[in-house]
């Protein structure tokens, strides 16, 4: 922490001033990830805080690392940056999707707590069924090779009774807006591809999936289900999915 702080004292503004910048980041962080169910916050957010009164340069750069020192050594959270950056090999048969517009930084909130610890204190009866809705989601694509279409991806997930027509899902509301909230926290990324017979939606692992610590645990949730022969029984696969799945999402 103090190779941080002595950094920022090179830009000239008092320590108070630095102290208030770096707090208000880390609010702003915990804030919108709570807001947001753990979406990614863009590093361009970030950067206006500062940079809306202060323009000495890297001084935003400065203050965010200082923020990601402190949200681990206080608050216990490790401030992960994404970083979107998607090569198109055959970019004259794609589609733009909005979510690809740019090849921007962003950070998620990841809790640095022991796994049998953040089980006990932290995880809720309402964010379980979510979690396990992404753990079975992630093992399919990735069962799939790493990439599916829209339509086979909701084959399997009707087979576990969510049909994409569903509306008024007990736990989930919205069976789309669901799965569209994996896109928005970058589990998932989507992109039309045109083929002979028209647009083909397709559905690829993001940053947060590919991240080696979610990879290992989607594998380990692949092992258990195969284990209990339970990927054909798709009622007992969904049993699972609500009910057991407690993993910490990286």
């Amino acid at each position: 922490m103090a190779d941080e702080a002595d950094a920022l004292s090179q830009f000239g503004i008092s320590k108070e001033e630095t102290d208030k910048l770096v707090s208000e980041v880390i609010r702003f962080l915990l804030f919108k990830s709570h807001q947001n169910s753990g979406c990614p916050i863009k590093r361009e957010d970030l950067t206006q805080i500062v940079t809306k009164n202060y323009r000495q340069r890297n001084l935003a750069a400065s203050v965010i690392n200082e923020a990601k020192t402190k949200l681990s050594s206080v608050f216990g959270y490790d401030l992960k940056e994404l970083q979107r950056s998607r090569t198109c090999s055959n970019a004259q048969t794609r589609l733009p999707q909005s979510q690809s517009n740019a090849d921007s930084k962003s950070y998620v909130l990841v809790s640095q707590l022991p796994i049998e610890v953040f089980r006990k204190h932290v995880v809720e009866e309402t964010t379980s069924p979510m979690t396990g809705f992404t753990f079975a989601v992630l093992a399919v694509v990735q069962l799939a090779g790493g990439k599916i279409p829209e339509e086979t991806l909701w084959h399997h997930l009707r087979r576990m009774g969510l049909h994409e027509s569903d509306e008024h899902n007990p736990v989930f509301g919205s069976n789309k807006q669901a799965l569209e909230t994996l896109v928005q926290q970058r589990f998932l990324h989507k992109e039309k591809v045109s083929g002979p017979e028209g647009n083909t939606l397709f559905y690829d692992l993001a940053e947060r999936a590919l991240d080696a610590q979610v990879s290992e645990r989607v594998k380990d949730y692949i092992s258990q289900v195969m284990e209990k022969r339970t990927f054909a029984t798709s009622s007992l696969w969904m049993l699972i999915m609500l009910r057991r799945f407690d993993y910490k999402l990286g």
